[in-house]
């Protein structure tokens, strides 16, 4: 990506060397099938973090507190990873403009092995994630290494993927989605609820094609970045971990999407940019 020159933003808090506190937590299992399933799906996270945190019943946990802005970074990740951020406020500030409406950008907390959130314990083995109790994403940079080696999608876009993706579960707070589909999960069954968490998980997706799309009109792409947004989409793919994991597929049992699907809505929003372009729940 062309972000050299590029603003950092002020909405991150690195909480590196502040330690873990000790803090453990229990990781619920559900229907995806063992532990070592369930993290490595929740690489890419975010549709519903009290379930993966506290097993969907919640810890009543205080919201940590305000990210500091601190002094500008000057390790390469972190200023990188700022850049990241600030464009992802200026591409979302300027979609919810066009509607009237102000955008409220989340926060970004860098962290190493565990920390506090508003959503309980988050743990480096989790990957990143989002929390809309506290609204801010959360992210271990060591997750990079495992999608460059262990999933082979390496590459900055593929990195800046990984955080619009989770900057598409906080639009999805700010318009309300997110509350819908936790009250719908609650009253539906396992199957279903998968369904719901799919859906959920493909339109961020597609809003992390719309900033990438946004980001390329601005000239801050490199040939070859979507290529390697795209690959990572598919790395991550239910279908791929699943058969990775426990060699077998098991449909019924995905919470964020086929490796084709997740290509399919990254590519939609990446080709046409619009938010009405994400409606994930309408197509069956």
């Amino acid at each position: 990506m062309k972000l050299g020159g590029y603003r950092q933003s002020t909405n991150v808090e690195d909480r590196r060397g502040s330690g873990g506190g000790g803090m453990r937590m229990g990781l619920p299992v559900g229907g995806v099938g063992g532990i070592m399933l369930v993290l490595l799906i929740s690489f890419i996270t975010g549709t519903n973090p009290l379930d993966i945190l506290s097993g969907g019943g919640g810890l009543g946990v205080e919201p940590s507190g305000p990210g500091t802005s601190g002094p500008p970074a000057t390790d390469e990740q972190t200023v990188f990873m700022r850049q990241v951020v600030a464009s992802t406020e200026d591409v979302w500030t300027q979609v919810f403009a066009r509607s009237g409406e102000q955008y409220q950008a989340p926060g970004l907390v860098i962290f190493s092995d565990a920390t506090q959130s508003g959503c309980g314990v988050g743990q480096s083995a989790m990957g990143p994630f989002y929390c809309p109790a506290d609204r801010k994403l959360y992210l271990d940079f060591t997750f990079f290494q495992d999608l460059d080696q262990r999933f082979g999608a390496p590459g900055d876009f593929a990195q800046a993927y990984v955080v619009a993706h989770e900057v598409g579960h906080h639009i999805q707070t700010l318009t309300g989605l997110s509350e819908k589909v936790s009250a719908m999960r609650q009253r539906s069954g396992e199957i279903e609820g998968n369904q719901l968490s799919v859906r959920q998980e493909l339109q961020a997706d597609c809003y992390a094609g719309i900033w990438g799309a946004l980001a390329a009109q601005q000239g801050l792409l490199d040939q070859g970045d979507m290529e390697e947004g795209l690959r990572a989409a598919a790395a991550i793919g239910d279908d791929r971990l699943q058969r990775q994991t426990q060699g077998r597929i098991v449909p019924e049992s995905f919470t964020h999407g086929s490796s084709e699907q997740r290509v399919m809505w990254f590519r939609r929003g990446l080709e046409n940019g619009r938010v009405d372009s994400c409606d994930t729940f309408s197509t069956r």
